[in-house]
């Protein structure tokens, strides 16, 4: 079992900057790999970006040169460093974790709004 709890949402303007947080219960160290999703009001849970235990980072498209995913084992804690914000990215951010035997537990998610 693998708890997470997100923080660090929040309203923010348009070309603004926030910073999410994944504290995990678990060792990342110990798991496949970690993951941000966002889902924002009648659209899918889209994959965001991704880290895995070997540090290979992987981004959609629409974040990619803004988004930054970076991980800290010591804290067990997940980041997801978001820049340049625009209003499409508003949605609920959810961290992920995916164990070695492929089992996801999640978040319970957190609200970013972009404003324009």
């Amino acid at each position: 079992q693998v708890q997470l709890v997100e923080s660090g949402g929040g309203l923010v303007q348009a070309g603004g900057s926030l910073r999410l947080s994944c504290a995990a219960s678990a060792r990342i160290s110990s798991l496949n790999a970690m993951a941000w999703y966002r889902q924002a009001p009648g659209k899918q849970r889209e994959l965001v970006a991704s880290i895995t235990r070997g540090g290979i980072t992987n981004y959609v498209d629409s974040v990619k040169g803004r988004f930054t995913i970076s991980r800290d084992n010591a804290s067990n804690t997940v980041y997801l460093q978001m820049n340049s914000l625009k209003p499409e990215d508003t949605a609920v951010y959810y961290c992920s974790a995916r164990t070695m035997v492929f089992l996801d537990y999640w978040g319970q998610g957190t609200q970013v709004t972009v404003s324009s």
